[in-house]
């Protein structure tokens, strides 16, 4: 088995290993991530859509060369779904077999049927599985999308780092995944979930760590158009709107923008990419035309030197 990558001793080891792989955090975000990873503890992140919790966990298997398992949540997910299911095709084509040969032996036959050859494992097994590399990191993606009921049963599951399957018993993580749990906030997460994790409240950035990201993540834009596209997307966050566009809007309305070979910032070049910063109608509707040309206007004078 591959030797598992050490994690780091400090907050600027941290800080400093998620910066090495593209990841932007601030001082606050690593301090938690530290902990989390030296005291074993799941991290609970809460934040508007777009602004990086996933990519968090996403740069932590990258950063520790872990394997990433990722657990994305829904309405009506069920414990069965998250742990495993069993291949009832597979069984059925088992059954026929043994009634084509003539076996009796039934005992053996359900024995054989209900292990782990027919056993199809969902996200939370995985994770509690020995990997390459060390303990994975288990990504449980949306948390808020998902009812009471799950939220038990992940309770304690992240409580003991196991799961019970009934025809095989018990199965233990002999070393806890790294565990990574993110909520949009559509709902609240219930408090004695919230109070076996370490939380952090995942913001917009300033306009100085926005713009760090957008160098990081899209290079290729010169720098005066990704200060500009911050500058106008950090302005347009303050206007009331349904959806505010998250710092994975900033980065993909920057390459977009490369790939139309855009150098600057005009109302018609705004007007025309919208649709890659904003995802509701009612909101590009109000944005067009002469709300563009303000917005860009009050985002050129906070780039003008005090």
């Amino acid at each position: 088995m591959t030797k598992a990558a050490a994690l780091p001793a400090s907050i600027d080891e941290t800080q400093r290993m998620l910066a090495e792989v593209g990841y932007v955090a601030d001082r606050a975000l690593s301090t938690v991530v530290f902990l989390a990873l030296k005291l074993g503890r799941p991290l609970l992140l809460e934040g508007e859509a777009g602004v990086g919790k996933t990519e968090i966990a996403k740069a932590l298997s990258a950063a520790l060369e872990r394997r990433l398992i990722r657990l994305q949540c829904y309405e009506g997910l069920d414990a069965a779904s998250a742990v495993y299911e069993w291949n009832f095709p597979a069984q059925m084509v088992a059954i026929r077999t043994a009634e084509a040969v003539g076996t009796e032996d039934r005992e053996a036959l359900t024995e054989e049927l209900f292990s782990s050859r027919f056993l199809i494992e969902r996200p939370l097994l995985q994770a509690m599985r020995p990997q390459p590399g060390g303990a994975p990191v288990l990504l449980i993606d949306e948390l808020d999308r998902t009812d009471e009921p799950f939220e038990a049963f992940l309770l304690e599951a992240l409580s003991d780092f196991q799961v019970t399957i009934p025809e095989l018993g018990t199965i233990k993580a002999e070393t806890p995944p790294i565990v990574i749990l993110t909520s949009n906030r559509t709902r609240e997460i219930h408090d004695a979930l919230k109070r076996r994790c370490l939380y952090h409240w995942v913001d917009y950035p300033d306009f100085e760590r926005e713009l760090q990201i957008l160098r990081a993540r899209a290079p290729e834009a010169q720098e005066e158009l990704s200060r500009q596209v911050v500058a106008f997307i950090q302005t347009l966050r303050t206007e009331d709107l349904f959806k505010k566009p998250g710092v994975a809007e900033t980065i993909d309305w920057a390459k977009a923008l490369v790939a139309l070979d855009v150098v600057a910032l005009s109302p018609q070049v705004i007007s025309d990419t919208l649709g890659t910063i904003l995802k509701y109608q009612d909101d590009i509707a109000r944005i067009q035309g002469s709300e563009a040309q303000r917005l860009l206007d009050e985002a050129k004078r906070k780039l003008e030197p005090a």
